[in-house]
């Protein structure tokens, strides 16, 4: 993944209205935004700017039926997504881990120091 699209990724899955709206794209599958419009506390134009958003991070596609856009969730770029979250975690894991262990060393040298 490229840093640009890290960086359109996290903004897209950083805010809590869009993963609302991707939420509801998981459990629902194919739908309109009219149909997300009226399951989210915001108004059909946040919804539609939401989903250029998802639609630019690659999570979601969208399709013309008759007059109707059906969007969608993109399954691969929602596993690559999960999978670099999954990364990102154990990264901060490790270092957490080496703060912990550097904390504990330093403090199990001061107790042997005399005062």
């Amino acid at each position: 993944m490229t840093t640009q699209a890290d960086d359109e990724l996290w903004s897209a899955i950083g805010d809590p209205s869009r993963r609302q709206v991707l939420d509801l794209l998981v459990s629902h599958g194919e739908v309109s935004a009219s149909w997300l419009a009226e399951r989210v506390p915001f108004s059909r134009q946040a919804v539609s700017k939401h989903l250029v958003v998802l639609e630019r991070a690659g999570l979601i596609t969208r399709r013309k039926q008759g007059r109707e856009v059906l969007y969608q969730v993109e399954a691969g770029r929602l596993d690559q997504a999960t999978r670099a979250m999954a990364e990102l975690a154990a990264q901060w894991d490790r270092r957490l881990a080496t703060i912990k262990r550097l904390a504990e060393t330093a403090h199990a040298e001061n107790k042997r120091k005399p005062s």
